[in-house]
């Protein structure tokens, strides 16, 4: 599947030597994200993608520009990328969709994908190095489960195949939640823990026989399609490799789909499925998250359609700490346009103030755990002060593009 055309990101020099620091759900600690990665080697970042059945809400967006922090401020220490994300280009609310509008689910898959690039190239999201749809991924998905059926950890109810998580006792838990919040939980996002057959409620679903007129494939575990979890292992094994140091998404991910994807990696590997895992928090309109079975959404697309700079909409949201849990007003908007014509103002001074100093102050509050409200501020400090250094705009403007991905000209 195609991703969408790189900008072009400034070399800034600076400092290789400051950790990259990053509040590690599972372990539930500050880590180090370059700790693992050894020298020359490429740092492997996963992070879930979308289910295309709408155009990619703020509450996306603001999740992948936290990932495209990442990747930045990881470039920027020195260390190579190879992020991979996945599109879940077949799924019950898909075709749920489909059914409603009329279109067949892989045109409508296909139409919204293309939005969700344009959306990201407009934005500045760095490209994932793989941009990979569960359709393409289906001999990878079905070798797994014959693997877990081999190891005796698949079982079937009916004709479908589910994974038995007591197989995969001492892996990483990425939920630290009891078992009856887990069980409300998995039945709200996809499972089915009432299920009669299964060994135990929280078992994932691995493989789907056939239903009606749903999309199939013939494969050697019968008809049908996979499940939602291993759809990603699949993936990010194919890509990355088991262990890989970073998968994130969205905190509404951490449970069931984290924890199910360290559950089933390290069943078939051995070891952990993920060294690090990150998550964003949920951004709200008119009180509640932002979701598509509610309505509350803002657009990407919607507010470029209106007129909105895209660097605007992207500096809106970095306003925001990652980790916060926030509601979007159209007054984010209206500042962040008053705070990038300022910005452009000041940078295309003819003299300005020295920008090492600040420079290195957003350098360190990226990679204090994505600290990007405090890298704004250091900006607006500079583009407030006075001083007489020839270059410094032009200094300050590449190093705003590289670490913040929000281009000055």
């Amino acid at each position: 599947m195609l991703s969408w055309a790189e900008p072009i990101v400034p070399v800034v020099p600076g400092d290789d030597e400051q950790p990259v620091l990053i509040f590690d759900t599972a372990q539930g600690v500050m880590v180090n994200l370059l700790d693992h990665v050894a020298q020359g080697e490429a740092f492997r970042m996963y992070v879930c993608g979308i289910t295309p059945y709408d155009a990619a809400h703020l509450g996306h967006a603001s999740t992948y520009l936290a990932f495209d922090l990442v990747q930045r401020t990881v470039r920027d220490a020195g260390v190579p990328v190879r992020y991979v994300q996945n599109v879940t280009d077949v799924d019950d609310p898909l075709l749920e969709r489909a059914l409603l509008t009329g279109d067949h689910w892989s045109d409508l898959a296909e139409r919204e994908i293309q939005r969700f690039r344009e959306d990201m190239q407009a934005l500045r999201v760095l490209p994932p190095d793989e941009f990979i749809g569960v359709v393409e991924s289906i001999p990878d998905v079905v070798q797994l489960i014959e693997r877990l059926k081999n190891a005796n950890a698949a079982y079937q109810v009916e004709q479908d195949w589910y994974f038995d998580l007591s197989t995969a006792s001492g892996f990483a838990a990425v939920a630290d939640v009891d078992r009856a919040t887990m069980i409300d939980v998995f039945g709200q996002r996809g499972g089915d823990p009432q299920r009669p057959g299964k060994r135990d409620a929280l078992d994932p679903l691995l493989w789907m026989a056939a239903r009606g007129d749903d999309p199939r494939w013939e494969t050697s575990l019968g008809s049908g399609r996979p499940g939602w979890h291993i759809e990603c292992v699949a993936i990010a094994a194919s890509c990355l490799g088991t262990a890989f140091d970073l998968q994130g998404g969205g905190s509404d991910l951490t449970f069931p789909h984290h924890h199910m994807c360290s559950a089933l990696g390290h069943a078939l590997a051995g070891e952990p499925f993920a060294t690090h895992y990150a998550h964003t928090g949920m951004v709200a309109l008119h009180g509640e998250k932002m979701s598509k079975s509610k309505g509350n959404l803002e657009f990407v697309s919607r507010l470029r359609q209106t007129g909105a700079d895209p660097m605007a909409i992207r500096l809106a949201l970095i306003t925001q700490h990652y980790r916060s849990d926030w509601e979007w007003t159209p007054q984010h908007l209206t500042d962040a346009v008053s705070k990038l014509a300022m910005w452009r103002e000041a940078v295309g001074r003819t003299s300005s103030p020295d920008a090492s100093i600040f420079i290195g102050r957003i350098r360190a509050a990226l990679r204090t755990d994505l600290n990007s409200p405090l890298a704004l501020q250091v900006m607006d400090e500079w583009v407030s002060s006075t001083g007489e250094s020839a270059g410094a705009g032009q200094h300050m403007a590449s190093a705003v593009d590289a670490l913040l991905g929000i281009d000055l000209t």
